[in-house]
């Protein structure tokens, strides 16, 4: 598992060697630099330079920027089916971030159905439906306009009745007025609990890593609508803007559970907060 947060982290660190002569010690004026080139919003950025000493060497920047990460308590309880509810906005990759955590069960050796509830969009319902034949998983799908709830009530009941281990279930990205969603969610939540007491046992949060600090304001938002538990960052190969992982942790006082890192199935790995900040600490120390 080691080396794919490193390899997911390569633009983000060319950006930093370009702009850094690697030595022993920075001042806190470099690491100010270094951390805003990064995309590490500017008052973060400030609060951490204000920590640090004169002469700043490896070890005291990796514990200012280790204490920023919320620890990744995965909150897995052992309940079956267990129910995952997965948001974010449409484009953030959630679809495709579905089908990797389907792989990733089906690999631990536990079976797995989707709830296609994005309903909103028939593109949706299709690709989640083309994942689950590849992946060779159950799926509850309807057409597009259906109750969203439906589809996580029958998704749940199904788990349930069949004995499968995980269920994931997809949601609408984006309807026409932010309190449109905000009322569906809930109710999707709602539903859930209804359909099985306690789930959702997980709200993953699916963030684009390209879009960097703005990222921020979305995640806000939908903790707002429904408390997220855990987030899940994608297109992180993608991106000179690695550093928005310390801001997105740091503000929204979550953990980050996985990073996508690449095109294929396995490559969602869990995130590791120690390698992250390991790889950023190379390209600044020598």
């Amino acid at each position: 598992m080691f080396g794919f947060i490193k390899k997911a982290l390569k633009k983000t660190v060319q950006n930093i060697e370009e702009n850094v002569e690697k030595k022993e010690y920075a001042t806190p004026e470099e690491i100010e630099d270094v951390l805003l080139e990064a995309d590490v919003e500017y008052d973060l950025v400030e609060k951490i330079v204000n920590s640090l000493p004169s002469k700043v060497n490896r070890v005291a920047l990796k514990n200012e920027l280790l204490f920023l990460f919320k620890p990744a308590t995965t909150k897995e309880i052992d309940v079956k089916p267990f129910v995952e509810l997965i948001i974010g906005v449409n484009g953030a990759g959630k679809t495709t971030t579905i089908a990797k955590l389907a792989y990733r069960y089906l690999q631990e050796g536990r079976s797995v159905i989707l709830g296609a509830g994005d309903t909103f969009r028939a593109a949706a319902i299709e690709q989640l439906s083309r994942w689950a034949q590849k992946l060779g998983v159950p799926i509850v799908a309807s057409k597009q306009g259906h109750d969203p709830s439906a589809v996580a009530y029958d998704t749940i009941a199904k788990a349930r009745a069949k004995n499968i281990d995980n269920v994931l279930i997809d949601t609408a990205g984006r309807l026409h007025t932010q309190s449109n969603l905000a009322q569906e969610l809930k109710k999707i939540v709602r539903v859930c609990d209804k359909a099985m007491l306690g789930a959702p046992h997980r709200k993953l949060l699916v963030i684009d890593g390209t879009q960097g600090n703005s990222a921020i304001n979305q995640a806000e938002a939908f903790n707002e609508m429904v408390g997220v538990d855990g987030i899940i960052v994608t297109k992180l190969d993608g991106t000179a803007k690695g550093g928005a992982l310390l801001s997105i942790s740091n503000k929204l006082q979550l953990p980050i559970l996985y990073v996508g890192v690449g095109e294929k199935m396995e490559d969602l790995v869990p995130f590791d907060p120690n390698e992250y900040v390991d790889t950023i600490l190379d390209a600044i120390f020598a």
